[in-house]
């Protein structure tokens, strides 16, 4: 069990601020996935990337913004729950309120598997 509390910021090689619950440096039990909570300040975007083998799922808790998926875009807000497959360009810019949301990654994440071109 791990405590958000406890969970140090730091920031993923996209540019969010994340703080990871459960995940490869934080417990060496974890083998198959992650989850992190993740903030993005009011207008702050994550670099576009994608990911070569993590299948992610992000869930809006607070605030909202645009999310860009393999060139589709559309403004998602809290209780919205978005599905990134692997190898899918993706990116999220907060909204006028910022953004507030858990991620979950299978495999875990790590910085080696993040691409920008």
């Amino acid at each position: 069990m791990r405590s958000l509390a406890r969970a140090d910021p730091f920031k993923t090689k996209d540019g969010s601020t994340i703080r990871e619950l459960l995940g490869l440096p934080t417990s060496s039990l974890v083998r198959n996935q992650s989850l992190a909570e993740a903030t993005l300040a009011p207008g702050q975007a994550t670099e576009r990337h994608y990911h070569r083998e993590s299948e992610e799922i992000y869930f809006l808790l607070e605030g909202g913004g645009a999310m860009e998926l393999d060139g589709e875009e559309r403004e998602v807000g809290q209780g919205d729950a978005i599905l990134i497959p692997p190898g899918a360009w993706h990116t999220l810019r907060g909204g006028e309120d910022g953004a507030r949301l858990l991620c979950c990654c299978a495999p875990p994440y790590r910085h080696e598997d993040t691409f920008f071109s």
